[in-house]
């Protein structure tokens, strides 16, 4: 298979859980998880040649998405991202899309490892492939997710 033919596959099979994770990481707001995403897979794009396949294509490919992602936020970080509400569908309702702002607003409240996890982890990731993206033990990661769903649901009950 060509190199363009392969990064293509990549591409359409990845690039959803990309921008779903990378809009998680910025609060939302579409038009700079679109900017992240397509860093991404620039990056992909470079060093595909480079992947030695010692874990999943799907793995190395998220890795690169949260450390695209964070290094965007320090980048950013006298700035805060806003969500952009306005750009979900108009006919959404109105308490899901303030239970949608509330999650997101906790979720940015964080530390950036626990924002990673539970990006992943509602991106329905197994939490190995958690793991080993974030470079935790599969322990850690299922204890901390249990405790970032109880700080996040105290955080949404406060809102």
């Amino acid at each position: 298979m060509s190199k363009k033919l392969e990064f293509q596959e990549i591409y359409h099979s990845h690039y959803p859980k990309v921008i779903r994770l990378c809009m998680g990481y910025l609060s939302g707001n579409e038009a700079l998880a679109k900017d992240m995403a397509q860093e991404v897979f620039i990056k992909v794009w470079q060093y595909l040649k480079d992947f030695r396949g010692e874990a999943t294509i799907s793995t190395w490919i998220f890795r690169i998405t949260v450390n695209t992602c964070l290094q965007e936020l320090r980048k950013k970080k006298t700035k805060s991202l806003k969500i952009d509400i306005a750009s979900n569908e108009a006919n959404e309702d109105p308490e899901s899309e303030k239970q949608f702002a509330s999650m997101y607003r906790c979720i940015n409240k964080l530390s950036a490892e626990n924002k990673s996890i539970i990006l992943l982890e509602l991106e329905g990731l197994p939490q190995k492939e958690i793991a080993a993206i974030t470079g935790l033990n599969h322990a850690a990661i299922r204890t901390r997710i249990h405790r970032i769903k109880d700080q996040l649901s105290k955080c949404v009950k406060n809102e």
